[in-house]
């Protein structure tokens, strides 16, 4: 058996183990071996060969890895409260207000200082567990 048929069943191998863990880790570096076979047939001496599949393996790991980050955290959501009205129970004396929204009362804070206080305000966002409102919807 020539040395290039060894690598390509080796990347054979892994690119079958990748198919039971789904990382793509061993994809890149079945790839990687694969190319280690190409240079082999295209004449390369050993040491060669291996510095192609290792250079390679690295290089499509750190893509696979780049690729897997990427993907892994969803973008953030908007949140469902901006835009639902809620009712003003009391205005505070620092400009913050206690307002009734989903059965319960929240703490509440003004979205621009000089905006109008009314009975019924919106939700344009929140800041931890305070709603901020504004006398216009979002």
């Amino acid at each position: 058996m020539s040395v290039e048929w060894a690598w390509w069943i080796f990347a054979a191998v892994l690119v079958g183990a990748e198919l039971l863990t789904g990382t793509f880790y061993l994809l890149a570096v079945g790839v990687a071996v694969a190319l280690g076979g190409v240079a082999a047939f295209a004449g390369a001496s050993l040491p060669v060969q291996f510095v192609v599949a290792g250079v390679l393996g690295v290089a499509l790991t750190m893509i696979a890895h780049r690729l897997r980050l990427s993907r892994a955290t969803p973008p953030p959501q908007p949140s469902l409260d901006v835009g639902q009205s809620v009712r003003i129970e009391t205005w505070n004396s620092d400009g913050t207000a206690r307002v009734n929204y989903r059965g319960t009362q929240w703490n509440a804070e003004l979205a621009d200082e000089g905006a109008s206080r009314a009975e019924t305000m919106y939700i344009v966002g929140t800041r931890g567990s305070t709603l901020v409102i504004a006398d216009r919807r979002a």
